[in-house]
């Protein structure tokens, strides 16, 4: 019992010299600081990673107001305005003051002092502002003026999640308290399999998925490492393996790739005569205006390939983009394909269609200068440049990798299988 006291005294006694020595020492600017003043850096932030003590000073909490720059925002906490352009000076190459923006929150901290008049004075003392949700920029307001980075612990946490549909996908998720950011994995690696704008009550996700957690709150789902999706009594396995070769890295049980290429190009052509820009100045209105697309030049009839598997889902005249064909590949891609002289034989709304099948032809209807394909392509409804696509390979593992898939799958089963037990077993306590 007294070695135990002894050892808490000892503790208490040190925390609190460390407490009185980060008030008195603080850290320099780290861009231009001696060896010496490094050392003092490193071992204040050894005791408090934010580089200074907070638990001696007064903290004022506020967010940054429209209209409000950097040095505004700290006359409004007590520096004059040459000391605000002092530190703004040593903010050097740790923070642009001009990305400071709206609505982003910062904490002020003060130390209180004798003044010459009868009572005490604050004085702002640091200044913490948070870049994003997990990354913050502190500022040392005392000369000698400082301002050093600073990220947020992070947690890492296996999560397991099972959710069956019975109104969305977004809403049976938030009701099983599950981040919605889980879905955008799943979307992400099923998406050649599963169409998410078409699932069913009754339709399972079982997942078993890393987050990232930043002060208690999910900012990432880091890692989806084994899923299952079942549907009509089939079951779809995903299952994240990397063989070390750059390329996919979910599989099904078989060990083939979730995901299938799409086509280099959507047709055979003689040269690029634009390519993807938004500040592309038209040939026809002379006007400066977007192209998110790549203009393929090739003669009239060329055949106009869809690059992969999907729905057409518009067929018909487009005014400026004239004879159009716009195909929706999964919950992610849609393709559309421009100026067709003519479209495939049968060719309507509604059609499945096939990596390589024929949808058109090369054209020159709408506004066009002469015959060539405007070939677009979106990902998650936003533009994007086809040249540069990603287009992951198709091909399934290699053999000599089977064994450690295999395995690695077997592991994820047995996390999974562990997870569920240690749930088991807590609804039973809670029970009793």
């Amino acid at each position: 019992m007294k070695r135990s006291t002894s050892i808490s005294i000892l503790l208490s006694v040190l925390s609190l010299y460390f407490c009185v020595s980060c008030a008195e020492d603080k850290p320099k600017n780290i861009a231009t600081v001696e060896a010496v003043e490094q050392e003092e850096i490193v071992s204040q932030q050894e005791v408090h990673p934010i580089g200074f003590c907070p638990d001696t000073l007064a903290m004022k909490e506020g967010t940054v107001q429209k209209g409000q720059f950097f040095s505004n925002l700290l006359t409004s906490l007590g520096m004059s305005y040459s000391e605000s352009y002092d530190l703004t000076q040593a903010c050097d190459t740790i923070f642009d003051v001009r990305t400071l923006r709206v609505g982003n929150a910062y904490k002020a901290y003060f130390s209180e002092h004798q003044s010459d008049s009868p009572g005490t004075v604050s004085r702002l003392e640091y200044l913490v502002y948070d870049k994003d949700r997990m990354n913050q920029v502190v500022f040392d307001c005392q000369p000698p003026y400082a301002v050093w980075n600073y990220q947020k612990p992070i947690e890492y946490v296996e999560r397991y999640a099972d959710v069956t549909i019975s109104s969305s996908l977004w809403n049976d998720m938030l009701a099983a308290d599950i981040s919605p950011l889980l879905i955008l994995n799943l979307s992400d690696i099923y998406a050649w399999t599963i169409d998410f704008f078409g699932l069913q009550k009754g339709d399972r996700f079982k997942v078993l998925y890393q987050e990232k957690l930043c002060d208690g709150e999910v900012v990432a789902v880091d890692t989806v490492r084994y899923a299952v999706f079942s549907h009509g009594g089939t079951e779809f396995p995903a299952i994240m393996f990397d063989q070390k070769d750059g390329g996919n890295l979910w599989w099904n049980e078989k060990g083939e790739s979730m995901r299938k290429a799409f086509l280099k190009a959507p047709l055979q052509y003689s040269r690029i005569s634009s390519g993807f820009t938004y500040a592309r100045k038209h040939p026809i209105t002379r006007k400066v205006q977007p192209h998110t697309g790549v203009d393929y030049a090739a003669p009239t009839g060329t055949p106009v390939m869809t690059i992969g598997d999907g729905e057409v889902i518009e067929r018909g005249y487009k005014g400026a983009g004239g004879n159009t064909v716009k195909i929706r590949h999964n919950s992610i891609y849609t393709t559309a394909y421009l100026h067709l002289s003519k479209y495939a034989a049968g060719l309507k709304v509604g059609d499945r269609v096939k990596q390589g099948d024929v949808i058109g032809y090369v054209g020159s209807t709408g506004r066009s200068t002469g015959p060539h394909l405007d070939f677009r392509v979106w990902k998650n409804g936003t533009p994007i440049n086809p040249l540069t696509m990603d287009s992951p390979p198709a091909e399934p593992i290699g053999e000599d990798n089977m064994p450690a898939f295999n395995s690695v799958k077997g592991m994820y089963e047995a996390q999974i299988d562990a997870i569920k037990l240690k749930d088991s077993a807590v609804e039973l306590f809670n029970l009793l």
